[in-house]
């Protein structure tokens, strides 16, 4: 087998890279340098979109490298190592030149890391929207901000902080914000209930952050916790979910214009809390660029991603209305692709009121009907509930998707999981078990030709 790519000089405007192998375990006794040069008068900005390192004191084993022009004893920020699952902020040069090195020992492996650069103005230096940004272009993590050591050179990354480590609860309504646990980053009081209300307005979605996360760990999360409502009240059919411990929970996306975070603390062990960021983005303005596709979710997706025969968008909208013409086998640069069905073979799926599908599964990268049996034969055990029927359906719809006879293939619309929702939650909360699945990511639609409907 040839080696996976490692290093090499990039030159384009733009660009991405990544460890080698990645999302797969980088190999061992990797090290990787990518030279990054672009026009010159121009600055880079570097932005690590995942980081999946093995961790370790000051990064002695496995870490990525940065440096700030092609001289690697010219570390960026006077710290170049990272390590761990926290990638850095955004990063921007004041120059047309950096270098990125990936160091990996003969040990344990994880998936790596990847990331993108593109060239900008030096007057364009920004941050991710979740970020704070410094003087001179330098980007700060949340996390960073209003934590009482300043960290920026005029220190305005702790101006206006003096009533907000208190603050326990609120209604937010502008576009983006942030909001923590009372006294952040130091430990919450005892016998805390905050309410946090995030409305903007209609039309409008909220995706949800948590970038520092540390509770009382509790196995059923009975104690400390946080949950998270798609919805302007604590109605049970609403919870996206309830955390606690220091797994940082996903990033959250609500349905609708209207989101509620509850925090509760008991008397007993408190830790350091958490701080989290929100985003809202309109869900029918179209804010891609001239090379891209919007989903109607308002979601970006690449040109050549449309009419693929593969369903990029959560609604499947970038596979709708396709025609030879439109479809990748024009573009020169993108080889047509022909889906083609086969049967349904996996035992609990037979019988369902389509008989093929199509493998890989793209949405829970389930590479053949084999594996996906092997999932699903864990929910066999739940065969004797009433509304096993209704669970069947769905999850087949997930792990065995429909594929059409033109070559596409479907999710199961929203109302199939809602359905099974309301049939089953009941009974799996008899079980001691929640309702796995958020149905608000699934196409709210009854459109045959854009999900499946039994």
């Amino acid at each position: 087998m040839p080696a996976p790519p490692c290093g090499g000089t990039l030159h384009g405007p733009k660009g991405s890279f990544s460890s080698p192998n990645y999302p797969a375990p980088y190999p061992p006794n990797s090290l990787c340098r990518w030279h990054i040069q672009v026009t010159e008068g121009m600055a880079i900005q570097l932005k690590v979109e995942v980081l999946d390192i093995e961790s370790s004191a000051s990064c002695l084993y496995d870490r990525l490298e940065i440096y700030k022009d092609q001289d690697a004893s010219s570390s960026w920020d006077g710290s170049s190592k990272f390590c761990g699952n926290m990638a850095p902020p955004t990063i921007n040069t004041n120059n047309n030149r950096m270098q990125v090195v990936f160091v990996s020992d003969d040990n344990f492996a994880p998936s790596g890391f990847t990331a993108w650069y593109r060239a900008i103005a030096p007057s364009e230096k920004n941050c991710s929207w979740e970020e704070f940004l410094c003087d001179q272009g330098r980007c700060l993590s949340p996390a960073f901000v209003c934590d009482g050591h300043p960290d920026c050179v005029d220190q305005r990354d702790e101006a206006n902080c003096s009533t907000k480590h208190n603050e326990c609860g609120g209604t937010l309504t502008d576009l983006e914000g942030q909001f923590f646990s009372p006294n952040y980053p130091h430990p919450y009081p005892p016998l805390q209930l905050c309410l946090w209300l995030i409305s903007v307005p209609p039309g409008h979605v909220i995706d949800l952050h948590f970038h520092n996360f540390s509770l009382e760990s509790q196995e059923d999360c009975n104690y400390d916790f946080v949950e998270v409502y798609d919805s302007g009240g604590m109605g049970t059919t609403s919870v996206m979910g309830k955390f606690c411990s220091s797994d940082l929970p996903p990033v959250l996306t609500s349905s609708q214009h209207v989101m509620t975070i509850l925090f509760v603390a008991d008397e007993g062990v408190a830790d350091i809390g958490f701080f989290a960021t929100y985003h809202a983005h309109n869900t029918t303005e179209k804010t891609c660029g001239p090379s891209e596709f919007s989903c109607r979710n308002g979601e970006c997706r690449a040109q050549q991603l449309v009419c693929d025969g593969w369903s990029d968008c959560w609604d499947g909208s970038d596979e709708h209305n396709c025609s030879s013409s439109s479809s990748t086998s024009s573009n020169p640069s993108y080889p047509s692709v022909e889906l083609s069905c086969e049967p349904v073979r996996v035992e609990m799926c037979l019988g369902v009121s389509y008989n093929a599908t199509y493998f890989p599964n793209i949405w829970l990268n389930i590479p053949d009907q084999q594996q996906a049996a092997e999932v699903l034969q864990d929910y066999l055990m739940l065969k004797d509930l009433s509304c096993y029927p209704s669970l069947r359906l769905l999850l087949c719809g997930l792990f065995v998707p429909k594929c059409t006879p033109n070559g596409g293939i479907l999710q199961p619309c929203r109302s199939v999981c809602r359905l099974a929702e309301q049939r089953c939650q009941e009974s799996l909360r008899l079980l001691g078990t929640p309702w796995p699945l958020n149905c608000n990511f699934l196409p709210d639609s009854s459109n045959p030709l854009e999900c499946f409907l039994p």
